[in-house]
């Protein structure tokens, strides 16, 4: 018998053949045996996706395939010293006493629950005091709190039943009039600021909001749902808008691509590919949703545009908006081609976590290398968490990189130009490849050291695309480029909402609750005013 695995059939399935496959499977086997089955079947979807990508290296492979998540030093190296540096770190520091309460919250971070104030059922202000029968009772001290929390249904209804009575004589009906301030309208703005949190701000599908408030006796169908936060985003797209053109004042700009499915466009580049004569230019046939970041002031305005265009193309769409008396923003983004907003000036600065992950995925084979280079960026980013702390200007924290970072920055710029020179290392093996990516873009890797204001990595950036991360893991796609639009309108809003510190749900229903006054002057309702 042959040892080696026989050599499997290619099998070819869409989305939908495979949903299909698993609730066929889901009826045939039972509840356990289902869930381990289609978690092979995802896996492998998975693992398929990412080979096709063709630019993952073997240690992350293998590190995505056993959950290493991590890129922390001390956690990718397993070594004595990492530990007892650890340890000796701990020691140092003050034993943390745990915070009242353990971890509940207290009644003050309730900022949206409904609040009733309940007087003495027997005292008021100015009555003798029961125990000592000589003293007057006053007023002026903060109230006992008791929180109750119930549970309820994202959506509620009521059902008026207006009253009608029939003269016994004409048979003529007279019919009760609605309560005043329910509107004339089925859906309230809340619903669709409740609908648009869920969905965008939380990657909750519409199907599966669907099944949950059929269970609570108050139905709202998926095709429903998107017809109410459809007619909301054009509601208030004049609110879109001026964030969009606030954005393009910013004076510093992140950007990057994640894939986001969009079937509608998908199906066009494949009919065009069958109707295509020779020589005609083809259409692109990837989609993502870019996301792009914009801060002033301490202001950070989150933004996502999802079709065929990369983070560059639409980043130069939106600088296009920019006023021409303002100087060139810096970009920070990582050093792909797709990023780069053509014939559009900016200030480059790359991802210098991107470099720094080169050396992390080599760490099993080059693992003395690796170290110093870890530890010489670790005082980077040290140095930047302390300016954070600090919360130092733009110009002191150039000054404090200077003092700490750029000695640092300036040893392990000697250090990777010795390697070559030295020849220590094949240039053409991967801690080669990988030093040759940190040289080759060393001055856009240390903008920070000489421009005020210059961001270290791109990391900000990559946390708000986790948004269109966790809406293409829970609805897979978008059907069609309105859906999608509608879907970066919302996710913009909520998650600029949420980088201003303000309640994304208030901030919605302030919205669809004041569409007249937002479009006589959008400018006023950005989340920030909102406050």
């Amino acid at each position: 018998m042959s040892s080696k695995c026989a050599k499997p059939d290619p099998i070819s399935l869409t989305r939908e053949e495979i949903d299909q496959l698993l609730s066929r499977l889901e009826e045939a086997l039972g509840a356990d045996d289902f869930k381990i089955v289609k978690s092979i079947v995802t896996s492998y979807i998975e693992l398929v996706g990412v080979l096709e990508n063709r630019t993952i290296s073997l240690e992350r492979l293998r590190k995505l395939l056993a959950g290493v998540s991590s890129e922390k030093t001390a956690k990718i190296f397993d070594q004595e010293a990492a530990k007892k540096a650890k340890e000796a770190a701990d020691q140092k520091k003050e034993p943390k006493q745990p915070r009242k309460g353990h971890g509940r919250n207290g009644a003050n971070q309730y900022t949206g629950a409904e609040r009733k104030k309940v007087p003495h059922e027997k005292l008021k202000r100015g009555d003798h005091c029961p125990h000592c029968n000589r003293g007057k009772l006053y007023g002026n001290i903060e109230p006992a709190l008791w929180v109750r929390v119930v549970g309820q249904a994202p959506l509620g209804a009521t059902v008026y039943e207006m009253e009608r009575l029939r003269c016994n004589l004409c048979n003529k009906v007279q019919q009760a009039h609605q309560p005043p301030g329910i509107g004339d309208k089925k859906y309230d703005p809340s619903a669709g600021a409740m609908i648009a949190l869920l969905k965008y701000g939380a990657g909750f599908p519409f199907n599966r909001l669907a099944q949950m408030q059929r269970n609570a006796g108050i139905p709202l169908p998926a095709s429903v749902q998107f017809e109410i936060v459809a007619e909301a985003a054009e509601e208030i797209a004049p609110a879109y808008g001026a964030l969009v053109n606030t954005a393009a004042q910013g004076d510093v700009v992140y950007n990057d691509d994640t894939k986001m499915l969009v079937l509608d466009l998908k199906k066009e580049a494949e009919e065009a590919e069958d109707e295509a004569e020779e020589g005609d230019p083809p259409l692109r046939k990837g989609t993502t949703t870019s996301g792009i970041v914009s801060t002033k002031d301490g202001r950070k305005i989150a933004l996502y545009f999802t079709g065929r265009k990369h983070a560059g193309e639409n980043l130069r769409e939106l600088l296009a908006k920019r006023p021409p008396d303002l100087p060139p923003p810096i970009q920070m983004c990582d050093a792909l081609a797709a990023n780069m907003p053509a014939d559009l000036a900016t200030i480059l600065s790359n991802c210098l976590a991107h470099g720094r992950r080169q050396f992390t995925d080599l760490t099993t084979n080059f693992p003395a290398e690796c170290l110093v280079v870890l530890e010489h960026l670790a005082v980077v980013y040290k140095t930047d968490a302390e300016a954070a702390k600090l919360l130092l200007s733009p110009q002191d924290r150039l000054q404090l990189h200077k003092r700490h970072s750029a000695p640092a920055m300036a040893a392990l710029k000697i250090w990777l130009d010795r390697q070559f020179h030295e020849k220590l290392v094949e240039p053409n093996s991967a801690l080669g490849k990988a030093i040759k990516y940190m040289v080759s873009r060393w001055d856009r890797f240390t903008l920070f050291l000489r421009q005020p204001g210059a961001p270290i990595d791109n990391n900000l950036c990559e946390r708000v695309l986790k948004k269109a991360i966790l809406h293409r893991k829970n609805s897979l796609f978008y059907r069609s480029e309105r859906g999608a639009h509608v879907g970066d309108l919302f996710m913009s809003l909520i998650h600029t909402a949420e980088l201003s510190g303000v309640p994304a749900y208030h901030y919605l229903c302030a919205l669809l609750s004041n569409v007249k006054a937002i479009k006589a002057n959008p400018d006023q309702w950005m989340p920030w005013n909102y406050l």
